[in-house]
This record gives structure tokens, C-alpha cells and sequence, in this order.
């Protein structure tokens, strides 16, 4: 029943989206306006089948510790493609710091551009490390928030802060621009893995955490942060994992899976060595 549910699911997703791909050619000839109208459309499409086909639904903790007014900086976790298709539902207007790769998409990357993203150039860290305050900087007078995955990529429910490192662009965008910064929790990668066809049914839950505020050294608010961050999210996993034990059966499956495959890997590797 899960894999039948997961399967319908995808169809309708892939459907959507390529219908959503195609209305971004007259979407470039519309105005912000506009096109903020198809990316909510869309949206809301993708949430209807995630709701009604594949039963996954989500819930919204901590709003009160998000700043009422005026532009700040939301550092989340990144587990799975489902957050990414919720932040124009969390937020108004929100600037995304994303890699400079995606908007050379052809269409798409045109169309995305319109959403006014902060795109950096991964392959030159001093550079894209200046385009993000520069960029925080343009956004901060425009009053919107700021939305930065701080490990830099998406990572496994059992990955650990040692795997996959938090990195310093969060405060470094905060030591330049003083504006706070708001943890952002979650459990999505549970549900929805980073890759993978299965999907769940269950109740994502999005936590907003108290805003931390800037601190003199970098790497202390840092560590603030990856604790706050890390602390929240796991308890937010064994939640789901208590609410819905099948979603406990499949992460010790798949964290067993990776583990090997990491050993593998790292055998492959002092062979070579050696």
C-alpha cells in the first residue's frame, strides 16, 4: 500500500511539474506578480497530491519567534526536495541563497532568476562568500528574509554535524548585516528522502527556533547554532519515528544501507592507498 501510495504520488508530481516547467515560457513575459502566481499554483498543486494521495501533511511550530516586520536570516536544516517546495508557503517573499548553477537552467534558471534568489558560485569560496553579503546586503533593504541551508547541502536524518559540517555563511552574514537569525528545524527527510522513489504518508513538522542573536566570535555562534539546530531536529525524528513506527523500520534500514556503503567506500579507498 505504501509503495502503490508513493507510486500514484510521483506520477502526479512529475506531471505537475512538467506542466509547471512549461507555463514557465509565457511566465517570462509576465510580471513579478505573475510569476509569483504559477510558483504558488504550483505549489499548491504539489501540496493537494502530497495531501489527498500520499496522506503527507505538515505542521508549522514556533511563529512567534519569527521577527514581525524587516528582514532576517532563517538557518535551516536540509534533509529533502519537500522544504524547498514549502518555503513561498513559510515565508513572504523569501531570498533564497541557492548555487549560481541552477539559473543556468534553460527556462527554468530564467524564470527562477524572477524570484530575486542570492546565487553563488560554489567553486570560488572567497567569491561566493562575497556575493552572499553582497546579496544579503540588497535583500536586507528589501525587508525580506534571508533562507541559508548552513551544512551546505542536504543531508541524511542520521547524518551526523561531523559528516556533514556546518559552515560559517549565516554569521558571517549576520556579523556584516546585524540581523538575527532564526533556527529552522525539521524532520522532512524522514518522509522524503533526498533521493529515492518512496515517499510517506505521516506530518512533517517545521520548528522555528528563538532567534539567536549576533555574537562577537563567529565560530561561538556557531557551535550555538549546530546545537540548537541538531538537538531540535533529532528530537522531532524519534516524534515521527513514535507517531508512525514504520518511519523507524525504513530509517534503520536506510541508515544501515549508507553505513555499508560509506565502509565500502572507504575500503576502496586505503586499497588504493596501500
Amino acid at each position: 500500500m505504501l509503495f502503490l501510495r508513493a507510486s500514484l504520488f510521483n506520477f502526479s508530481f512529475y506531471g505537475l511539474t512538467i506542466v509547471a516547467c512549461i507555463l514557465c515560457v509565457p511566465g517570462l513575459f509576465l510580471g513579478e506578480k505573475g510569476t509569483y502566481r504559477i510558483i504558488r499554483a504550483y505549489l499548491r498543486m504539489v501540496y493537494m497530491a502530497e495531501k489527498y494521495i500520499l496522506g503527507l501533511d505538515y505542521e508549522v511550530r514556533g511563529l512567534e519567534n519569527l521577527p514581525p516586520d524587516g528582514a532576517f536570516i532563517v538557518a535551516a536544516k536540509h534533509q529533502s526536495p519537500y522544504e524547498t517546495l514549502k518555503l513561498h508557503y513559510l515565508f513572504n517573499d523569501p531570498a533564497i541563497v541557492l548555487k549560481k548553477e541552477l539559473l543556468n537552467i534553460p527556462i527554468w534558471g530564467k524564470f527562477l532568476s524572477r524570484i530575486k534568489p542570492i546565487a553563488i558560485d560554489r567553486s570560488q569560496k572567497k567569491e561566493a562568500m562575497k556575493q552572499v553579503i553582497d546579496g544579503a546586503a540588497r535583500v536586507k533593504e528589501q525587508g525580506r528574509p534571508i533562507i541559508i541551508f548552513p551544512q551546505g547541502t542536504r543531508v541524511y536524518p542520521w547524518q551526523t554535524s561531523a559528516e556533514k559540517p556546518y559552515k560559517a555563511g549565516a554569521m558571517r552574514i549576520q556579523s556584516e548585516t546585524d540581523m538575527d537569525i532564526v533556527p529552522l528545524a525539521m524532520n522532512t527527510g524522514l518522509y522524503w528522502a533526498r533521493k529515492g522513489w518512496m515517499k510517506y504518508p505521516g506530518k512533517v513538522i517545521f520548528e522555528f527556533l528563538p532567534p539567536l542573536k549576533r555574537q562577537t566570535d563567529i565560530s561561538t555562534g556557531l557551535k550555538q547554532l549546530e546545537k540548537t539546530l541538531e538537538e531540535t531536529t533529532t528530537a522531532l525524528q524519534n516524534e515521527a519515528m513514535t507517531s508512525y513506527p514504520y518511519l523507524q523500520k525504513m530509517f534503520d534500514k536506510r541508515k544501515a544501507k549508507h553505513q555499508k556503503h560509506v565502509i565500502t567506500a572507504q575500503q576502496k579507498t586505503e586499497t588504493k592507498i596501500s
